[in-house]
C-alpha cells in the first residue's frame, strides 16, 4: 500500500537572533492531503487516534491565535465544547507566551474531560497558506486559522456549523460573509450569543479585556533592569558565572529578604554551600516567590547578612544593620527561566485607599493573602462592590516599567471571614482544586460500581477464580484511628504447620481493579494526588463509593486486595520466601489503636465483633486475636531493631487533631498519644513498602516509582548543634546512625522536653522525602536517609495516595512479567513517570492543611520553652498546644522587658544584649537573663488581619514556669478545650454585636458545619500548621511514614 503523498514547499519566518537582530529564515515545509481531523462526524475515514470531538454539539469553535494567546482561560470552561485548536495557534502560544501558558494548553488538549482537539492545519495541503510578501505575521496567522475553519466545514460535508472567534475586527469584516457555514465573530459576541447564562465566563472575559486595554497605555520609564535573553542565561549557567535555583521569599520579611537555594549549577564559587541572599525588591528584579530564577553573585563587599531580629507585622519592618548575621553570599536576579505563577487570593484595600491610588480608579493595587506575593495591579470597575470579598486573581505580566505585576480577576470566592470562604482560600493558596466528582466520572463507561440496599455489589466470578482466596485460611484484621472509613491496609500473622515458620501478611486495598488506567476517575485521582483532611471534613482522592466502601477493607465483608506474604523463620524471623499477588480477604476485626493497645496491655475491653458471642466461643476467638497481636508486636520489634542497626532515625513530631462534638463543633485540640501499636503497624507498612520497592525496581530498573530521602545538608544542623552544646550535649551529624546515637544520649533527667526539642530541631533540618523514577536517578541516590533503607516506595495507602496506585500497577506488571515473560501493555516511560512523580511531590508539599484562631484570656496562659535566641527576643515552644511563636523582649517604642522579684514582666526603658545561648535585659531594676531551654509563662492571643491570615501572638507574662492545674482537678485535654471554648465565646460575642438589631441569618455551610463566621476555627488550625515546630512534610521520614501527618486523623 502506498503511503501519503508529501509535497515540499517553503516556510518563511522572521526570528530574532541572540543579538536582537531580525533574521529571515527559510525552512522546508511538507504538506499532505491526509491529516486527521479529530471529529466523530468525519466523512472521509480519517485515522483519528486518541481524542475525537463529540458530534452531539450545535457547532464547532475555532479560536484565532489572539484568542488562544490572551483568553485561554475562557476556553478552559468545560461548558465550551467542540473546540478545534489549530496548529497555527498552538505554535504561536509556544513561541510567544512562555512555558507556563503553553503547558496549560497542552494539558487542556490531553485532558479527555475537555471536548477539544488539535488540528495540524499547517500540514494539510488545502489548509496551509504561504505568507504573502509584506504581510504581517498576525494577518498571516488569522488567514491560516480562517482557512482551517473553512476546510473543516467542507471536510464534514456541512454537517456541523463552524464558528471562528477572533479579537481582530478587520478579520470579522473581511471573512464573516465569505462562507455560509463558517461564522466569524468576536469572543464577546460568541459568549453573548451561545453562552448568555455562563456568567463566570463573561466576568472573566471583561476582566482580561480590561487588563489588556490598560496594559497598552502603560508608561515606558524603566523601574527594573531588563532580564537577559535565554541564550545568555544558559551560557552563563554552563560557564559558572550565573546560578539557577528557586526563589524563596521570607514571609516574615517579604519586602526585603528572599533566598535562592544553590542547586548544583556549574558555579566555580567554592563558598556556595548554602542559600544565596537576594536583598530588597530591586535586586529581586520582578521575580515572584516560587519562580525558577538565574542570579549573579554580587561583589563580596556588597554581601549582606540575614536579619536576626524578630519582625512585628510580617513583611513590614525594615531590617537593622546591627541585627544582621555574618555576611553571606548575596546576589541579584538577572533572568527568569520559568514563571511558577498560580491563582492568588487577594483582598481589595479600604475604599479611601482605592480612591487615592490613582486618578483612574479602575486601576487598583490589591493585597494578596500570601505575605510573600507583592501587591498586584488589576483593572476593575467593581472595587467598591468587592470591598469585603476574597477574590481570585491571576498574574499576566510584570514589565520592567511597572513597580507591581499586572493581573486580572478570575472570580469572587466570597465574603472574608465566612467559614466556606476561608476554607476555599486555604485550599486555593495551597494549589488544591477539589470540585465534587462529576456524573461523568461516576458513570464513565458504566463501570463505576454501586453498592446499595437494593443493589448489592458482588465479586466477579472471574476474579474469585483468578485470585488467591484467604477468606477462610487467614485471620485478617485492621488497626486504624477511631472512626476511620477509608481502610487501606489490613494485617495477618500465623504459625505455619510444623511450627518452624511464621507467615506475616500485609493486605492492601486493590484500588486498581476499580480505577482503570486512563479513566475519568483515574485522571481526577491523578490530578488530586492525595486525600486532603480538614478538622470537620475531608476531600477524597476517590469517590466515596470507592474510598469509604468498595475499596475500603471494612470488617466482615469480602474485598479485593493486593497482598505481600512473607514466610519467616519462627526463631530468627529471617525471611525465607516472599509472595506477591492479588487476593480475596474478609477482615475479621476492625480495631482502633487504643483498643488494640488495651488488648496487648491485658485490659478488660469489649471487642465489638465479639460482643454477641458468649462463653468459651468468645474466649477462644479473643485468645486467637490476642496471640496474633502479640506475635505481630514481636515481629515489628525485630524489624525496628534491624532498621535501628542501619541508622534509622527516631525523630519527634507534633501531631494534633481537632476533637468534634456530634454537631461537628471543634471542642478541643488533642495531641496524638504515642502507643506501641502505632509503631507495630508502621513497621509492617514500612516493611511492605520496602519489599515492593525491591520487586518493582528489579523488574523495571528504569521505570519504577520509588521514594528517596536525601541526606540533609550539614549546615542545616547548625542550630541543633549549637542548642545542644549550650545544654552540654554533643551532636554528631556525620551519618544517620551517628545522629541517632547522639540524640539517644542527649537526655536531661530533670527536663524531658530538652530531648523532645532537640529531636524536633533534627526533624526541621531534614530535607523532604521525594518520589522519583528510577531512570532519572543514579542507584546510589535511592537511599532513604530517615528509614535507613536502600530502596523504598509507597504501596500501602492507594485509597488516599495516587503514588500507591502507580506502584500497584507496577507490581501487577512485575508479577505478569515474571509469570508470562512479557507485558500485555507498555509501561509509562521514564520521562512520563518522572513528570508524574514531580506532580505528586508538589501536591504532597501543599497537603499540610490546618487552620487558626484564638483569643486572649487568663485561661490562655501556658508554659513555654525557649529554643532559639534572636536580637530582640526569643522563639518559644508551647508543649500544651504543640505550637511555637515569637516572644518580644523589645517593643516598637524601644522599651524592654523588666522582671520584678515575683517574676512578673513589664515594659521599661533599657537595653538588650544577645549571646549565642542567652539574651539579657538590662533596666533600672536590674539585669535578667533568659537561657535556651528555660521555661517561661506566656499569654496566647491573636492579631487579626483584614487581608491576610490572622497571626498568633505570644506575650511574656513571667520568667518562671507556668503552674499547671493538677491532673486530678483538670482532665487531660482540658486546656485545649478551654482555649477552643474561649474562641467560640468571643466569636459569638462578635457575631452578636455585628448582627445587633436584626435577625441573624445563617448560610447553608454554617448550618451544616456549625461554625462561627468571624473569627472562625479554621484560622486556629492554620496557625498550628504554620507555627508547629515540626514541618509536617518531613514527618514522613519518621517511624510514622505510613500515616498522613495532618492535624486531623
Amino acid at each position: 500500500m502506498e503511503g501519503p503523498i508529501m509535497i515540499k514547499t517553503e516556510k518563511v519566518l522572521h526570528l530574532n537572533s541572540s543579538k536582537g537582530r531580525k533574521v529571515r529564515v527559510v525552512r522546508e515545509h511538507y504538506v499532505r492531503e491526509q491529516v486527521p481531523c479529530g471529529s466523530s462526524l468525519c466523512q472521509a475515514d480519517c485515522l483519528n487516534d486518541g481524542k475525537v470531538l463529540s458530534g452531539d454539539v450545535t457547532h464547532y469553535v475555532v479560536p484565532d491565535v489572539g484568542v488562544v494567546r490572551d483568553f485561554l482561560e475562557i476556553l478552559e470552561f468545560r461548558e465550551l465544547q467542540g473546540i478545534v485548536f489549530t496548529q497555527t495557534a498552538y505554535q504561536s502560544v509556544q513561541h510567544t507566551r512562555g512555558r507556563r501558558h503553553y503547558n496549560r494548553l497542552r494539558a487542556l488538549l490531553k485532558d479527555p474531560r475537555h471536548d477539544c482537539v488539535l488540528f495540524a492545519n499547517e500540514f494539510q495541503q488545502y489548509c496551509y497558506c504561504p505568507r504573502d510578501k509584506g504581510e504581517s505575521q498576525d494577518k498571516w496567522h488569522t488567514r491560516n486559522v480562517y482557512n482551517a475553519a473553512v476546510w473543516y466545514y467542507n471536510h464534514l460535508a456541512g454537517l456541523q456549523p463552524v464558528v471562528m472567534i477572533t479579537e481582530d475586527n478587520d478579520a470579522i469584516s473581511e471573512f464573516s460573509a465569505l462562507n455560509s457555514g463558517v461564522y466569524v465573530i468576536s469572543t464577546r459576541e460568541y459568549l453573548l450569543s451561545f453562552w448568555p447564562d455562563l456568567q463566570a465566563a463573561h466576568d472573566l472575559y471583561n476582566s482580561i479585556a480590561q487588563t489588556l486595554q490598560e496594559r497598552e497605555s502603560e508608561g515606558v520609564e524603566k523601574v527594573y533592569t531588563e532580564h537577559l535573553p535565554a541564550e545568555v542565561l544558559e551560557a552563563g549557567i554552563k560557564s559558572g558565572r550565573y546560578i539557577q535555583g528557586i526563589l524563596s521569599v521570607n514571609k516574615h520579611r517579604a519586602q526585603n529578604e528572599a533566598f535562592v537555594r544553590y542547586e548544583g549549577s556549574a558555579s566555580k564559587n567554592t563558598e556556595l554551600n548554602s542559600d544565596v541572599l537576594i536583598n530588597g525588591a530591586k535586586l529581586r528584579n520582578r521575580a515572584v516567590h516560587g519562580d525558577m530564577v538565574v542570579i549573579e553573585l554580587l561583589p563580596r563587599n556588597e554581601w549582606k547578612g540575614r536579619t536576626m531580629a524578630l519582625t512585628e507585622g510580617q513583611g513590614e519592618e525594615q531590617p537593622l544593620e546591627e541585627t544582621q548575621s555574618q555576611p553571606m553570599p548575596s546576589g541579584r536576579v538577572v533572568g527568569i527561566l520559568q514563571r511558577n505563577w498560580r491563582d492568588y487570593v487577594v483582598t481589595f484595600p479600604p475604599l479611601e485607599e482605592v480612591q487615592s491610588q490613582s486618578r483612574n480608579s479602575q486601576k487598583i493595587l490589591v493585597i494578596p493573602w500570601d505575605y510573600r506575593i507583592p501587591k498586584i495591579r488589576i483593572s476593575t470597575q467593581q472595587a467598591e462592590a468587592l470591598q469585603d470579598q476574597r477574590v481570585i486573581v491571576r498574574l499576566d505580566s510584570w514589565e520592567s516599567t511597572s513597580v507591581y505585576p499586572s493581573g486580572h480577576c478570575v472570580r469572587v470566592l466570597g465574603k472574608a471571614g465566612e467559614l466556606e470562604t476561608e476554607i476555599q482560600t486555604i485550599l486555593l493558596e495551597n494549589c488544591i482544586h477539589v470540585p465534587p466528582f462529576s456524573e461523568a466520572q461516576m458513570c464513565y463507561y458504566k463501570k463505576m460500581p454501586v453498592n446499595t440496599e437494593e443493589n448489592r455489589w458482588q465479586m466477579a466470578s472471574s476474579e474469585v477464580s483468578s485470585r488467591r482466596d484467604l477468606r477462610d485460611t487467614h485471620l485478617v484484621f485492621s488497626i486504624d484511628p477511631k472512626g476511620c472509613e477509608d481502610v487501606d491496609d489490613t494485617l495477618s500473622v500465623r504459625t505455619l504447620p510444623g511450627g518452624k515458620r511464621l507467615e506475616l501478611g500485609v493486605h492492601i486495598a486493590d484500588v486498581t481493579y476499580f480505577v482503570r488506567e486512563g479513566s475519568l476517575t483515574d485522571l481526577e485521582a491523578r490530578s488530586r494526588a492525595t486525600t486532603y483532611y480538614l478538622a470537620d471534613r475531608r476531600y477524597d482522592m476517590l469517590p466515596a463509593v470507592l474510598s469509604a466502601d468498595l475499596c475500603s477493607l471494612l470488617g466482615g465483608v469480602d474485598r479485593y486486595a493486593m497482598s505481600v506474604l512473607w514466610e519467616l523463620d519462627a526463631e530468627t524471623l529471617d525471611v525465607c520466601t516472599v509472595w506477591y499477588g492479588r487476593t480475596l480477604i474478609r477482615s475479621s476485626y476492625q480495631l482502633h489503636y487504643e483498643l488494640a493497645q488495651s488488648l496487648l496491655n491485658g485490659e478488660e475491653v469489649e471487642v465489638p465483633e465479639l460482643s454477641q458471642l458468649k462463653g468459651s466461643q468468645r474466649d477462644q476467638k479473643l485468645a486467637k486475636l490476642l496471640q496474633a497481636l502479640e506475635t505481630l508486636t514481636r515481629v515489628a520489634r525485630h524489624l525496628r531493631a534491624q532498621r535501628d542497626k542501619g541508622g534509622a532515625l527516631e525523630l519527634e513530631g507534633v501531631e494534633v487533631r481537632a476533637q468534634l462534638d456530634e454537631e461537628k463543633n471543634i471542642t478541643a485540640l488533642v495531641p496524638k498519644q504515642p502507643l506501641e501499636v502505632h509503631e507495630t503497624v508502621a513497621e509492617c507498612m514500612i516493611y511492605a513498602n520496602h519489599w515492593v520497592a525491591r520487586k518493582i525496581q528489579e523488574s523495571f530498573p528504569h521505570q519504577a516509582l520509588l521514594r528517596h530521602h536525601p541526606p540533609p545538608k550539614q549546615d542545616f544542623f547548625n542550630h541543633l548543634i549549637d542548642c545542644a552544646k549550650a545544654r552540654g550535649f554533643s551532636i554528631d551529624t556525620r551519618s544517620n546512625r551517628a545522629l541517632a546515637d547522639s540524640l539517644e544520649q542527649a537526655v536531661d533527667p530533670q527536663d524531658p522536653l530538652v530531648n523532645r526539642l532537640l529531636r524536633m530541631m533534627a526533624t526541621q533540618a531534614m530535607s523532604n522525602a521525594l518520589y522519583f523514577s528510577t531512570g532519572a536517578c543514579p542507584e546510589e541516590q535511592y537511599y532513604h536517609y530517615g528509614l535507613a533503607l536502600d530502596r523504598y516506595t509507597h504501596f500501602t495507602s492507594p485509597i488516599r495516595r495516587y503514588a500507591d496506585v502507580l506502584v500497584h500497577r507496577l507490581l501487577i506488571a512485575a508479577i505478569q512479567l515474571e509469570k508470562e515473560g512479557s507485558l500485555s501493555k507498555p509501561l509509562a516511560s521514564n520521562k512520563e513517570l518522572e513528570e508524574l512523580a514531580q506532580h505528586i511531590n508538589n501536591k504532597n508539599r501543599v497537603m499540610k492543611l490546618q487552620d487558626k484562631d484564638s483569643k486572649t484570656d487568663e485561661r490562655c496562659v501556658a508554659d513555654a520553652v525557649i529554643y532559639a535566641v534572636r536580637a530582640n527576643g526569643f522563639l518559644a515552644f508551647i508543649p500544651q498546644y504543640g505550637v511555637k511563636g515569637a516572644v518580644y523582649l523589645k517593643d516598637r517604642e524601644g522599651q524592654v522587658v523588666s522582671v520584678d522579684g515575683d517574676g512578673r514582666c513589664e515594659w521599661k526603658a533599657g537595653t538588650l544584649q544577645r549571646y549565642p545561648d542567652r539574651i539579657s535585659s538590662c533596666t533600672s531594676t536590674g539585669t535578667h537573663t533568659f537561657y535556651l531551654f528555660s521555661h517561661v509563662t506566656v499569654r496566647i492571643s491573636v492579631e487579626p488581619s483584614r487581608c491576610h491570615a490572622d497571626s498568633l501572638c505570644l506575650e511574656l507574662v513571667s520568667n518562671k514556669p507556668h503552674c499547671p492545674v493538677q491532673p486530678e482537678s483538670q482532665p487531660a485535654g482540658r486546656g485545649r478545650s478551654e482555649l477552643v471554648q474561649e474562641v467560640v465565646r468571643r466569636a459569638e460575642e462578635a457575631s452578636l454585636q455585628a448582627e445587633r438589631g436584626r435577625k441573624p441569618k445563617l448560610s447553608r455551610e454554617e448550618r451544616q458545619f456549625r461554625q462561627s463566621r468571624t473569627p472562625n476555627l479554621y484560622v486556629l488550625l492554620q496557625e498550628i500548621s504554620e507555627l508547629a515546630l515540626l514541618d509536617l512534610s518531613v514527618c514522613q521520614i519518621t517511624n510514622t511514614e505510613e500515616q498522613t501527618c495532618t492535624a486531623s486523623s
